[in-house]
């Protein structure tokens, strides 16, 4: 993980010959720095919308010769046209990047046409990645890896508005585009989740979360372990260690 923040996002999925990098909200010089200075193994990158803190670097990583893969609508609202290294996804349409598989899925989010993702690779199974989207109208099987944003908990957001920490104005915003603790254990609770290894919780918020309570949660909830997604955490979850 090179980041996971509202400053920033973007995270790598890689082995011995392949790197598949998750969003590029950061300066190309810090994705770069990430990636070892070593751009050579990396089969492409997955964009799931337009907000700067996820999209910043497209057009570096094309102009170093990187393919990027998102949404028409992301492109749109970002000016962009499709091309030879910017290439357009659906939600339902199934593509292969390397040996990394990907089933885009719509979530929900203020941005244009946003995307979740499932991936698998014969290296880690099935990894499912969903941030930015205050609910998920799908279920899914057979997850081994889980990355998901739990942004924030109703009841901190509450006591920070009644501080004056956080803009009433923000509330509505905040509610209708990011995924709450209570509908995040939900949301997990109704997948299937008998063979996964891990859940990684991304993208909270640096006011409006608690780390502690929110593993606590989730683990209980589902009975999986859990772990806070920050800069510069590794886990391995290829199959060979389960």
């Amino acid at each position: 993980m090179i980041a996971s923040s509202s400053s920033g996002n973007c995270y790598l999925l890689e082995n011995k010959e392949e790197t598949l990098i998750l969003e590029c909200g950061l300066t190309f010089k810090k994705i770069q720095e990430g990636l070892g200075y070593d751009t050579r193994k990396v089969v492409g990158c997955l964009v799931t919308h337009e907000h700067k803190d996820h999209s910043k670097s497209i057009e570096q990583l094309n102009k170093n010769g990187i393919d990027v893969y998102t949404s028409k609508g992301t492109m749109r609202a970002l000016g962009l046209n499709e091309n030879y290294r910017l290439k357009a996804i659906k939600a339902h349409e199934k593509i292969k990047i390397g040996g990394f598989t990907i089933l885009p899925f719509d979530t929900q989010h203020d941005a244009e046409e946003p995307l979740g993702f499932l991936i698998q690779h014969q290296d880690m199974g099935k990894l499912l990645f969903i941030t930015d989207s205050y609910y998920c109208k799908y279920k899914f099987k057979g997850l081994d890896h889980i990355m998901a944003e739990c942004n924030y908990k109703k009841e901190i957001l509450q006591e920070n508005i009644e501080k004056g920490l956080v803009p009433e104005c923000l509330k509505n915003r905040i509610t209708k585009s990011h995924f709450e603790l209570e509908n995040v254990k939900e949301f997990l609770k109704s997948s299937d989740l008998s063979n996964t290894k891990n859940i990684v919780i991304i993208h909270l918020s640096s006011q409006n979360s608690d780390e502690n309570l929110f593993r606590e949660e989730i683990e209980r909830s589902t009975g999986r372990p859990v772990c806070i997604g920050r800069k510069g955490l590794e886990i391995d979850i290829s199959k060979k260690v389960f």
